[in-house]
């Protein structure tokens, strides 16, 4: 299955400038060929082409479904930009591939890298999205203050990556019992200890991501992976 993206298909019955250019230039389909298309929120449409154009393909719709997430709860990586833009690009792609709900962009006091080009995010979530046939586009946020980040008034398990001594040392594998989750991980020269304490009064619990010290991009991916293996064991 070859499935593309057009958030409002189902108004104009046309693929995007680069879905067209992907459909037609690249994989060469035509008049007539089959192909499914998503809006990014919960459907997919089998569609059929009626003009290849390289620049907008028309379709005509033959049917959709609706398509609800897998891991049947929300799931929030709230991410300090690394200092290395790639990496943050491979945390994005991946956390997508495995499922994620939500990426926030989080500006800490000890960032190194306060802004980055989520228009770059957001088309890499797209081609993650499409290669792992999900229909559900994360949303990707803007940067936003730690402060307004844990003072929002998230509503479900909320944690960060943290390791001091001034904490017990909690497994989020094991801390973590299923249910919406909203995991905080820090910039590479960690969260500050007043950041931590802030977080700590909002209901915030701070946890690690296994014996080793892990890079930023992946202690989020750790996270990520291990909130579907507790969420499904919950579930099941």
């Amino acid at each position: 299955m070859i499935q593309f993206y057009a958030p409002d298909i189902e108004a104009t019955g046309v693929l995007p400038e680069a879905e067209s250019g992907h459909c037609c230039r690249v994989l060469r389909m035509k008049e007539g060929d089959k192909i499914f298309v998503t809006d990014g929120k919960g459907h997919r449409f089998e569609c059929q082409i009626l003009d290849a154009h390289p620049k907008h393909t028309t379709i005509e719709i033959l049917t959709v479904e609706e398509i609800k997430p897998w891991w049947g709860f929300q799931l929030e990586l709230c991410v300090a930009p690394s200092k290395n833009a790639d990496r943050m690009e491979w945390l994005v792609e991946k956390a997508v591939e495995i499922g994620v709900d939500k990426i926030t962009l989080m500006k800490c006091r000890r960032s190194e890298r306060k802004t980055l080009r989520t228009e770059r995010l957001e088309k890499i979530a797209i081609s993650a999205m499409n290669q792992s046939l999900k229909v559900n586009k994360p949303e990707i946020s803007l940067p936003i203050d730690f402060k307004d980040i844990i003072n929002d008034g998230f509503s479900g398990f909320k944690c960060l990556g943290y390791c001091d001594d001034a904490y017990p040392l909690l497994s989020f594998a094991n801390e973590y019992k299923g249910g919406n989750v909203r995991i905080l991980i820090g910039p590479e020269g960690d969260f500050s200890p007043e950041e931590v304490s802030m977080a700590v009064e909002k209901g915030y619990l701070p946890v690690t991501f296994g014996g080793s010290r892990l890079r930023l991009e992946t202690a989020a991916l750790y996270a990520c992976v291990a909130a579907h293996v507790m969420g499904d064991i919950v579930e099941n």
